[in-house]
């Protein structure tokens, strides 16, 4: 299975939180959480979530200024962010959408068309994990049925280089360090060396040219990773 899509809460009300927790682990989320904007940074830093729900009004760093420092770094502009806000005037819900947020959602607000929206961030930005084709040059990845395809005929991975194969597919281009790619495949709460990846790596290489194709979509990064095309 791919890793599960990771969401980062930014609430500082305790009761607000713990219902976007519940029902996000409900969902199948991997859930991280932050009470202040300062906290939200750092961790989004670090984490690089898939996602982020962020409350306006937060204690150190307000949530617009949170969500307009996200969307102006290279290494955080491409998450999505959905702000949460009490702020139901045209003029917030603009300024919010304008700061760099990608959806905007008034409290009190309903869970079930919350997550609907979750859902349509994250089919944007992890296609795999919800069930989408995946398409690069002659490579066709089935996430639903587990199935991968070049122009050839199918070729058979096993569990690991399949989502290897489907982060990598996912984001076209994006170089992906060694700790991201573990992050990403084996999951934030084991411990793998990060050689093993370049032995995944070396054998996903093989099973996309085992009916003898000559191009190797995959390009090493000296020094920092991978990046596929």
């Amino acid at each position: 299975m791919t890793a599960r899509p990771s969401v980062l809460v930014v609430e500082d009300e305790a009761p607000q939180r713990e219902v976007l927790v519940y029902n996000l682990e409900a969902e199948g989320y991997d859930v991280r959480q932050a009470t202040s904007g300062g906290a939200a940074l750092d961790l989004a830093r670090e984490d690089h979530p898939d996602l982020v729900l962020l409350d306006w009004m937060l204690p150190e760093v307000s949530g617009i200024e949170v969500c307009r420092r996200l969307k102006a770094a290279a290494e955080t502009r491409a998450i999505p962010v959905i702000m949460i806000s009490a702020r139901s005037e045209e003029v917030d819900r603009v300024r919010g959408l304008e700061i760099g947020a990608d959806d905007y959602m008034v409290k009190p607000y309903s869970v079930v068309e919350l997550m609907a929206r979750i859902r349509t961030q994250l089919r944007r930005v992890r296609p795999a994990s919800m069930g989408e084709r995946l398409e690069f040059e002659d490579v066709v990845v089935d996430t639903a049925g587990h199935r991968v395809f070049r122009a050839s005929g199918e070729l058979h991975l096993g569990p690991t280089e399949f989502r290897l194969l489907t982060t990598l597919m996912e984001r076209p281009g994006r170089v992906w360090s060694r700790d991201q790619l573990l992050d990403r495949v084996w999951g934030r709460d084991i411990y793998v060396d990060s050689r093993t990846v370049d032995v995944h790596v070396g054998r996903l290489r093989k099973a996309l040219r085992s009916s003898g194709e000559a191009n190797d979509p995959i390009r090493t990064v000296r020094g920092v990773g991978y990046a596929l095309g």
